[in-house]
């Protein structure tokens, strides 16, 4: 509850801070347009309900990180972390004065004080450290919310593909907001240049100086105060953690060897930031991601049940009974931990680990081989640039048909494709055999309109072998730092490759175990062999076609004689 109040007034304020950003950015045009704007929201802005709706909202979410930095159990901070936490209570202490000199002045003494007119003439002339305030004070609130809102939205499933576009705007309207001030700065200055008794005009609005002291005084008690609790809560955290280091505490212990001695009612998660132990977290130990998943090994009484929150998650992601989530358990007695994720990946690839099959699964499925035929003799005589055109317009088909199947590409290698069908969802060997044939036939469908549109153009004609075979094997992410991808691993992957290979010694463009065919209940009538296969003992019943455009359903596709 209290991490959804603090993104609701956090949002709040962000909505605020935008329209600010937004009417900052109209000083671009001028400072009158800009004060137009102004004085249209200034009266909704200045509302009894918008005006409780922001104070409680600041209010709540100051009080609310002191409740989360009372709640860390240590003060390592990740970069992002430490510069959030940093932000978040320094920007109070620069707002709290702007407040006082504007909202305060036009709300209790009654000064039109606050459009920009005024304010630039003293932050670009008379008092110009006020305005490099006023300008940190504008990228502290920014910077602020765009961390606080990414990480709410980095976990969402089409963040990544709009991270660039939301990239693009949350650098732009920065950018914007400052130079508005520079160019209504000059703007000021040009006006001063050109009427002596443009400055005095606009002092004759300033408030008076025991107005200003009585808006600053409160400012600074309430600057004080916020320091002060700020204080109170580091204090409150050394005297917890004295008086539960005397109440009991737990070793906890990782596969390099190392291990750490925690207090009581620390988490795991919490235990490996302190002990420095890289341990992969993407949505910062709020229970979300499942990212920080650990393998765990402890004696009976240990380990506590899984709370309803971490049981939703373990029971999504479909973890077994020694799988928990470090950032929710919190060990009652010595254990065994090992992370199940590698931290060094980036967050994007660390969440396609939340289905359970990405961390190893043995499953039955389909794996496809295709390769181009005689690519080498093709391409000897092109230039560099039509060798990786035709090459990324044959990967594009293949990869098309093998998507719109229902598979997934595992690799592209060389001139070579592999693909998985029965990946996803329960398992269920006739649908990925089916899909396997149908995306076979497709390829040679696609492959005939890439001869058409590109190869027949220049005189040649790409050819291509597919072998599809059915079996088991270990499904998991595999590789290293941002070449991680899901793969298969078995000897069905040797096999598969084997028949794509037999294509060249039967003429055919298609090459089907038996096994496919007979799980799929399709009737082929293709040419029979038996393929002898390395590391096999008994020879592999198979089935060769000429075109793999005439294998569908209730058709027969016979070799020629």
């Amino acid at each position: 509850m209290t991490r959804r109040l603090h993104l609701i007034s956090g949002l709040i304020l962000f909505s605020y801070l935008l329209v600010h950003m937004l009417n900052h950015a109209m000083l671009v045009v001028s400072i009158g347009t800009a004060d137009a704007m102004l004085h249209a929201i200034y009266p909704w802005l200045t509302s009894a309900p918008v005006t409780a709706l922001l104070l409680d909202a600041l209010v709540l979410h100051v009080a609310l990180a002191l409740l989360a930095l009372w709640r860390r159990r240590t003060l390592r901070f990740t970069g992002y972390e430490a510069l959030q936490y940093l932000l978040g209570f320094c920007l109070p202490l620069l707002l709290l004065p702007h407040i006082a000199g504007t909202r305060v002045q036009d709300s209790v003494f009654g000064h039109a004080w606050g459009y920009y007119r005024n304010l630039l003439a003293v932050f670009w002339h008379l008092d110009p450290w006020q305005g490099v305030l006023q300008a940190l004070l504008l990228l502290a609130g920014w910077t602020h919310g765009c961390i606080g809102l990414r990480f709410w939205l980095r976990l969402k499933p089409w963040f990544a593909a709009w991270a660039p576009l939301l990239a693009v705007l949350a650098l732009m309207l920065p950018v914007l907001g400052l130079a508005g001030m520079v160019a209504a700065g000059n703007e000021v200055s040009l006006r001063m240049a050109s009427d002596p008794a443009y400055l005095t005009r606009i002092m004759a609005d300033r408030p008076s100086p025991e107005d200003a002291a009585a808006a600053g005084a409160v400012a600074t008690r309430l600057r004080l105060g916020l320091v002060a609790a700020v204080l109170l809560v580091l204090l409150a955290r050394g005297l917890r953690f004295l008086l539960r280091r005397r109440a009991g505490q737990v070793r906890v212990g990782y596969p390099d060897g190392r291990s750490v001695t925690v207090p009581l009612g620390w988490t795991v998660l919490e235990a490996s930031w302190l002990l420095g132990y890289p341990h992969a977290s993407v949505c910062g130990g709020r229970g979300r991601c499942s990212t920080c998943r650990v393998r765990v090994s402890a004696p009976a009484g240990s380990l506590p049940p899984p709370g309803a929150e971490e049981a939703r998650v373990l029971a999504r992601v479909g973890a077994p009974a020694d799988i928990r989530l470090a950032c929710q358990l919190r060990p009652t007695g010595p254990m065994q931990v090992a992370p199940l994720l590698d931290a060094a990946l980036p967050a994007t690839a660390l969440l396609r680990f939340r289905a359970p099959r990405l961390l190893g699964e043995e499953r039955s499925i389909v794996i496809a081989f295709v390769d181009l035929r005689d690519f080498t003799r093709i391409s000897e005589h092109k230039l560099p640039f039509d060798v990786v055109h035709l090459l990324n317009g044959y990967f594009r088909a293949m990869g098309e048909a093998v998507e719109a199947a229902g598979g997934v590409v595992d690799k592209f290698i060389g001139d070579g494709v592999m693909a998985l069908f029965g990946t996803e969802g329960p398992p269920d060997e006739a649908a990925a055999c089916r899909a396997a044939l149908a995306a076979a036939a497709d390829m040679s469908h696609r492959l005939a309109a890439l001869n058409l549109a590109e190869a027949g153009a220049a005189g040649e004609t790409l050819r291509i072998g597919i072998g599809l075979h059915l079996g088991p094997v270990i499904l998991g992410m595999l590789g290293h730092g941002r070449t991680v991808g899901l793969t298969a691993i078995g000897d069905a992957v040797n096999t598969a490759s084997r028949l794509e290979a037999a294509c060249k010694q039967y003429g055919a463009e298609l090459v089907v175990s038996e096994a496919v065919l007979e799980t799929a209940g399709w009737e082929l009538a293709g040419e029979q062999h038996e393929l002898a296969v390395r590391g096999r003992r008994a020879v592999l019943p198979i089935r060769a076609f000429a075109s793999a455009a005439e294998v569908q359903p209730g058709t027969s596709s016979t070799m020629p004689s």
